[in-house]
C-alpha cells in the first residue's frame, strides 16, 4: 500500500461517523425527563437560573393534562398557588384578555407553554423513552434513549448533573432504581383511613359515583350462570382499608365544541360494541326520573363554545378496571391501553347519539356536540393525553400522608403546598352481594391547604443523590389523590429546578442542599410555602 492511500485512510478515520456522531454523549446541567406540565415550568425555570437544560418528551404533546383537555382546574384553594403556576394562569389570562384564566382551552394552554419554551430557548428532544439509566454508586450519569416510534434507532445518551423526573408515570426514577410503589397501601402502613380497599356498606355508598341498588350485573338479569356484563370484575369482596395493586380509573377531559361552524360529527368509532355500555342502559332504568345530563358527565362549559367533560355517575368516562397494569407497562403496552381507553370513550360519546335506548333528552343533548376542528389538529381532532391519575409513587425520603392532608402531622420543610380534598376515583367494578358496585371512591373535604416536604420529592439519598421527582413523587395513594393537581405539580416543578439549580451551585447531593437557601429562594420567586387563614 503506497504512503498516499495510507495518510488518506489515517486522515478518514479522524472524521467521525455517522454512529460516532449518533452516540456522542450530549452534556447538560439538568436533564428533565417529561413534557408534562410540571417538566415545562421545571425546565423553563432551570434555564432562566442560567443553566443549560433539555426537555424530553416520550412524544410530541407538550404540557400533559394542562394542554389535554383539562381546562377546568381543578386547585380547591387558588390563594395558595404562587410562582410560575400563577403566572402561567396569569398568562392565559392575557390571552382571553383578563387578569387570569383557570377556565381555557387546550390550544390556549398549548400556546402558552410553547412560549415558554420559546422564551428560554429550551432545546427539546420529542418521540424518544429511556433504555437504560447510567449510574456510579448512587450517582446517574447519563441515560440513553431510544425513539418510541418505529423503530428503536441509533441510541442517544444523555449526561447531566441533576435529573427531573416529571413524567406521570415516574419512569426515569423506576429505571434509576429508587424505591416505589404501585396501588393502595394498607391503612395500618401509615396510621391511615382511606388507601386501602374502599367500599362503605352499599346501601350508604350514595353520591356521584356508584350503582343504586340492585341493579343486576350478570348478561341475563338475576342469572349467575349467564355471566358478568362487559367491564365487571370477578374479584370478591375485601376488607375495607387492606392494601392492593389497585390503580384509580383513568379517563379523557374531552373537549367537544357546539359550534356547526367548528364541528367534526362524532362517529362509529373503531372496535365499537354496544355491549360495552349494556351496564349504562341499566343505569338509566334504575333510575327513570333521573335525565339531567349533570348525572352522568361532568360537562363543563369552556370559551368559544368547549367543553371539558369528566366523569360523574355510575357509569361515565372512566374506563374503570381498565389501568391497573399501566404505571408499570411498557411504552408498547400503553399504546394498547389507550387505544382501549380511547375506542371505549369515542364509543360512548357514539352510543349516547345513536342507540335508541338512551333516554330522549340525553340522547338529543350530545348529538348537539362533535369534535373541534381547532383542537388537537395533529391528532384527529382528540387529545393524545390520557387522564393518567396516578402511576408510580416514590418511597422518598419523607411520605407525604393523610395525616398530612388534614393537619395532624407538618411537613416543616415546605415546597409549595396543596389544596384540595382527597379523590379517588373508584379503582374496581364488581359484584357485591349480587349487585353491581364500584369500589374506591373516597371524596374527602374540609381541611386547610397544607404544606408538601422537599423531602417528599427527593429519593433516599443511597439510591440516587442527583434526582428530583416533582410529579411522581413520595406519597400514600389517598395524600396523592389530594396533592396530584396541575397547578400542584407546576409548583413543584419549579420547587424542584430550583433545588437543582442549588444542588448544582452547591456542589452537593439534592438531599444536602440548604434548605433554609432553598427556602429564600423560593420566597422570592413568590411560591407561597405556609397558609395561616
Amino acid at each position: 500500500m503506497n504512503r498516499l492511500i495510507i495518510i488518506t485512510l489515517f486522515l478518514i478515520s479522524l472524521i467521525p461517523s455517522q454512529t460516532a456522531k449518533a452516540n456522542m454523549v450530549q452534556s447538560y446541567d439538568i436533564v428533565i425527563y417529561g413534557a408534562t406540565s410540571s417538566g415545562v415550568i421545571a425546565a423553563y425555570t432551570a434555564a432562566k437560573e442560567g443553566k443549560k437544560v433539555v426537555l424530553i418528551g416520550t412524544d410530541t404533546h407538550i404540557g400533559g393534562l394542562s394542554s389535554g383537555g383539562l381546562g377546568q382546574t381543578d386547585i380547591g384553594n387558588k390563594m395558595v398557588i404562587g410562582g410560575m403556576s400563577r403566572d402561567f394562569y396569569k398568562r392565559l389570562g392575557t390571552y382571553y384578555n383578563q387578569d387570569e384564566a383557570w377556565v381555557f382551552e387546550p390550544s390556549a394552554a398549548s400556546k402558552v407553554f410553547a412560549q415558554y419554551l420559546t422564551d428560554a430557548k429550551i432545546p427539546l428532544i420529542l418521540n424518544k423513552k429511556v433504555l437504560k439509566v447510567n449510574k456510579a454508586q448512587n450517582t446517574i450519569n447519563s441515560i440513553t434513549l431510544v425513539n418510541t416510534l418505529g423503530k428503536p434507532g441509533k441510541p442517544q445518551t444523555i449526561s447531566a448533573k441533576v435529573f427531573l423526573d416529571c413524567t406521570y408515570e415516574g419512569d426515569l426514577l423506576a429505571m434509576a432504581g429508587v424505591s416505589y410503589t404501585v396501588g393502595r397501601e394498607d391503612n395500618t402502613l401509615y396510621d391511615e383511613q382511606y388507601s386501602g380497599y374502599h367500599l362503605p356498606e352499599y346501601r350508604k355508598a350514595s353520591g356521584y359515583h356508584q350503582f343504586p341498588d340492585h341493579v343486576s350485573p350478570y348478561v341475563i338479569k338475576d342469572d349467575p350462570k349467564s355471566g358478568l356484563l362487559w367491564g365487571i370484575s370477578n374479584m370478591q369482596p375485601r376488607k375495607n382499608g387492606d392494601g392492593d395493586k389497585g390503580v384509580q380509573a383513568y379517563n379523557f377531559r374531552i373537549c367537544l365544541t357546539d359550534s356547526l361552524e367548528n364541528m367534526i360529527p362524532i362517529s362509529k368509532p373503531d372496535n365499537y360494541d354496544p355491549k360495552k355500555y349494556e351496564l349504562l342502559i341499566r343505569v338509566f332504568e334504575s333510575q327513570p326520573n333521573d335525565r339531567t345530563i349533570g348525572s352522568y358527565f361532568i360537562w363543563s362549559k369552556m370559551p368559544n363554545r368547549k367543553t371539558d367533560i369528566n366523569n360523574r355517575g355510575a357509569f361515565s368516562t372512566d374506563m374503570i378496571g381498565a389501568n391497573h397494569n399501566w404505571p408499570e407497562a411498557t411504552h408498547e403496552e400503553r399504546k394498547k391501553i389507550y387505544k382501549e381507553h380511547l375506542d371505549y370513550t369515542k364509543g360512548l360519546l357514539f352510543f349516547y347519539t345513536t342507540d335508541s335506548r338512551v333516554p330522549d333528552t340525553l340522547r338529543n343533548f350530545v348529538k348537539q356536540w362533535g369534535y373541534p376542528k381547532d383542537e388537537y389538529k395533529n391528532n384527529q381532532n382528540f387529545t393524545p393525553q390520557i387522564y393518567v391519575r396516578e402511576g408510580r409513587r416514590m418511597i422518598g425520603e419523607y411520605v407525604m400522608t393523610e395525616n398530612n392532608c388534614t393537619g395532624k402531622r407538618n411537613a416543616e420543610d415546605p415546597v409549595g403546598m396543596a389544596a384540595y380534598g382527597m379523590d379517588s376515583h373508584n379503582v374496581n367494578r364488581l359484584v357485591v352481594n349480587g349487585m353491581v358496585k364500584n369500589e374506591g371512591n373516597v371524596e374527602i373535604g374540609g381541611f386547610k391547604p397544607y404544606p408538601i416536604s422537599y423531602r417528599s420529592i427527593t429519593p433516599k439519598k443511597n439510591e440516587c443523590s442527583n434526582l428530583l421527582v416533582p410529579v411522581s413523587m413520595s406519597s400514600s395513594h389517598i395524600a396523592f389523590g389530594s396533592i396530584r393537581m396541575e397547578p400542584v405539580f407546576m409548583v413543584l416543578g419549579e420547587s424542584a429546578a430550583l433545588a437543582a439549580v442549588q444542588a448544582i451551585d452547591e456542589k452537593k447531593a439534592v438531599q444536602d442542599i440548604n434548605y433554609n437557601t432553598l427556602r429564600a429562594k423560593l420566597l422570592a420567586k413568590g411560591q407561597i410555602l405556609e397558609f395561616n387563614k
